[in-house]
């Protein structure tokens, strides 16, 4: 077996595996580049940073690279063998196979296109086109029985052959060997060379060198050149172990066949330059080199039997052509095999490095924006925070103020309201009658009219003012807080705080507060003793006084004694005066009560110094004045006495609720800028909680972006490791004399 740790053909075998391997890296890639773009593609977060048509794109790439990775695995050296019927294509190949492993021999011996390849298994086979079944073949014989028996087998069909590599170092190299049938056998050349040529790395045309190249063979190769560009061919003149008969002539017949051929291949096909033609013609004995190798294989000499002379320089011409052919189809397999692949690897990954770049620059820019828009919403958070806080206090104190000087405004006028009460209080007209049942009634239409005529006036007076002085707070409340919500809000202001009329709520209850009033609408003679006590007294203290009267022995209750104070100082002045009234008239009726004596001096007294007709006079006009009072004591008197003690009642009373009344309406005020400052402070925290989630959602998407900028610039990086790693390859085996 010849020593092959330093063929040729190894660089096409170390040149799949790299580029395969190359294939394979950058199918991975490709697939993760493909799910990095359709996961961009499909999240919302990033707006569509990579287009439908860039993952349609690079989705396609990832199929053809698929593709292309199968076809590189199934790739490998192929030569193909043409000759007219029995110059000995079939034995050249078993003799650069060194075994028999085609049928050989005298005759049309090979019927068909026949590949022989190698298998990893130890056992050989065949398979045929028009079946899977894998016929197993042991011997030559049972291969040539094997082809002659299959009557569907026509010169246009192909039978592959699976020899073990383990028999052949040749196979193990990739190369594939095919045989044919003579051209000289069928005018079908055209579809011969569509259907097994095109993909051939070297042609080797065996010719009988015991005659002349034949037109028929011409023609093929014709045809060849046609289809492809400057095919590698190679001529060997097989049997030249002929031309041992006759040696005298042996120099002269190889010019003269050394000449047509490299004419054939320079000057017909224009396939190879005078240079190079004469390294590819060769003279050659197949049958002697497949012998020699047979015996040296078995352990025997290579010159073993009956040889002619010259088998030596035969057999090194045999085995320089395989040399020659070898560095070759080495070359040629790598370069029509590898290169257009390499060539449109490099394009692919240029496509995806800028579909990369592309993604890297608009992730940029939406980062360097998202960047902006977030430093934008945390300035405008923190101005809307820190303006919230100073205007919250100024809102507040505008609040404080408009309720006290709206609390100062009811005070004054319900002060002048009431001192006005008697007005109000004659402009009532209704049915007055001493009896409790109408008095009743008449009571409750004279509450109802004193509540809505304050009420009335009231609002006339301090409605108007109290509600431009909130309006003015209210607008300069919005005013100040406007600028701290968005634009849509602002222009959506009016709807989410509805405009509607205030009005102050003056509720005085009047029923309630003079429900205990006691009328006192019986006669009362204006000169008698209880009128006068009364009106010197006044109501309260007549009565104590007048109960004196009636009973001298009635103690006068006291306070106990406190410590004075300095709010109750005025208190108990009042208090003093009063007792000392009370003590004057206790003491004049303690005088009266001693003794009627007294009476009838004084009485006696006062005859001597009027006389008795000045004092008959006085009694006259006393009871006439009586007489008159009794008579006009009518029931329009009864209403104005009526009248004129609800007015001191109520009076009274109503002084006792102005602090309460106008602290009531400063509340409702108070109440309706507490409630439109909550409403706008709403508005505020709505417009905080969006700018938060806003400020969230950025930061979430800057990371996303950045993550996605990352990505894209590893997989960029990634692609040009890829495209070196091409680079080396071609330059290591595509341009390997560069």
């Amino acid at each position: 077996m010849a020593d092959i740790s330093s063929s040729p053909l190894k660089h096409f075998v170390q040149a799949k595996k790299k580029i395969n391997s190359i294939f394979d890296q950058l199918l991975e890639y490709i697939n993760e580049g493909a799910n990095f773009i359709k996961g961009s593609h499909q999240n919302e977060g990033l707006e569509k940073i990579a287009t439908q048509q860039q993952l349609a794109e690079i989705e396609m790439f990832a199929t053809k690279v698929a593709g292309i990775g199968e076809v590189l695995a199934r790739r490998h050296m192929k030569v193909a063998f043409f000759g007219r019927t029995s110059n000995g294509k079939s034995t050249v190949i078993n003799a650069m196979l060194w075994d028999k492993v085609l049928p050989s021999g005298i005759g049309h011996t090979t019927n068909c296109f026949l590949s022989v390849e190698g298998t990893d298994g130890d056992k050989a086979y065949l398979m045929t086109e028009d079946s899977e079944e894998k016929k197993n073949v042991k011997t030559v014989n049972q291969l040539a029985h094997a082809l002659h028996q299959n009557e569907y087998l026509d010169a246009g069909c192909l039978v592959r052959v699976f020899w073990p590599k383990s028999k052949c170092a040749l196979l193990r190299d990739d190369v594939v060997l095919m045989d044919s049938p003579g051209t000289d056998v069928t005018t079908e050349l055209d579809s011969w060379i569509d259907k097994f040529c095109l993909d051939a790395d070297v042609f080797v045309l065996v010719a009988n060198s015991e005659s002349t190249l034949m037109q028929t063979e011409k023609q093929f190769f014709h045809k060849v050149n046609e289809r492809l560009s400057k095919p590698n061919i190679f001529i060997l003149n097989n049997r030249w172990d002929a031309s041992a008969s006759e040696p005298e002539y042996m120099d002269e017949v190889r010019q003269q066949h050394t000449d047509r051929c490299v004419s054939f291949l320079v000057d017909e096909l224009g396939v190879v330059d005078y240079a190079q033609a004469e390294n590819r013609i060769f003279f050659v004995s197949a049958k002697e080199a497949v012998n020699a190798r047979i015996h040296k294989a078995q352990g025997m000499p290579e010159g073993g039997g009956a040889l002619a002379d010259g088998f030596q320089a035969r057999l090194f011409e045999f085995q320089n052509f395989e040399r020659q052919f070898e560095e070759c189809i080495s070359q040629s397999a790598v370069k029509t095999k590898f290169e257009q692949h390499t060539i449109r690897a490099k394009q692919i990954i240029d496509t995806v490095k800028k579909i990369m770049d592309s993604i890297n620059v608009v992730a940029a820019e939406k980062r360097v924006f998202s960047l902006e828009e977030r430093e934008d919403h945390l300035d405008r958070l923190e101005f809307v925070r820190s303006q919230l806080t100073l205007l919250s206090e100024e809102c507040k104190k505008n609040i404080k103020l408009v309720t006290e000087e709206v609390e100062a405004k009811v005070f004054a006028a319900m002060t002048d309201e009431i001192c006005r009460l008697s007005v109000l209080v004659d402009e009532f007209h209704g049915e007055f009658h001493s009896s409790p049942a109408v008095l009743k009634f008449y009571k409750n239409d004279l509450h109802k009219h004193i509540e809505e005529g304050l009420g009335r006036n009231l609002a006339e007076r301090c409605s108007s003012a109290v509600h431009a002085s909130l309006q003015t707070a209210q607008l300069q409340m919005i005013g100040n807080l406007k600028p701290l919500l968005p634009l849509n809000v602002q222009n959506q202001l009016n709807a989410l705080l509805p405009y509607h009329k205030f009005d102050l709520s003056y509720d005085l209850n009047c029923d309630k507060i003079c429900a205990d009033f006691q009328e006192n609408v019986e006669f009362h003679f204006s000169l008698g003793w209880t009128s006068l006590v009364n009106r010197f007294l006044g109501p309260k203290n007549a009565r104590r006084a007048l109960l004196i009267f009636g009973d001298p022995t009635f103690q006068i209750p006291r306070p106990l004694p406190t410590t004075p104070t300095v709010t109750n100082a005025l208190a108990q002045e009042n208090m003093a005066q009063d007792e000392l009234m009370i003590s004057l008239v206790t003491g004049l009726a303690s005088l009266t009560s001693r003794t009627s004596v007294g009476v009838v001096i004084i009485g006696g007294v006062i005859f001597r110094a009027v006389g008795w007709r000045l004092i008959a006079v006085a009694l006259s006009l006393y009871s006439i004045l009586y007489m008159y009072e009794r008579l006009t004591w009518t029931t329009k008197a009864k209403e104005r006495a009526f009248k004129r003690q609800f007015v001191d009642y109520a009076t009274e009373k109503l002084q006792m609720v102005v602090s309460f009344t106008s602290a009531n309406c400063s509340h409702q005020v108070h109440q309706e800028m507490t409630s439109t400052f909550a409403r706008l402070c709403q508005q505020v925290d709505v417009t905080e909680k969006n700018l938060e989630e806003a400020i969230s959602s950025l930061n979430k998407k800057i990371e996303l972006l950045e993550s996605t900028q990352n990505r894209s610039k590893l997989l960029r990086n990634k692609a040009t490791w890829l495209e070196n790693e091409l680079d080396i390859f071609t330059k290591q085996y595509l341009q390997p004399n560069q």
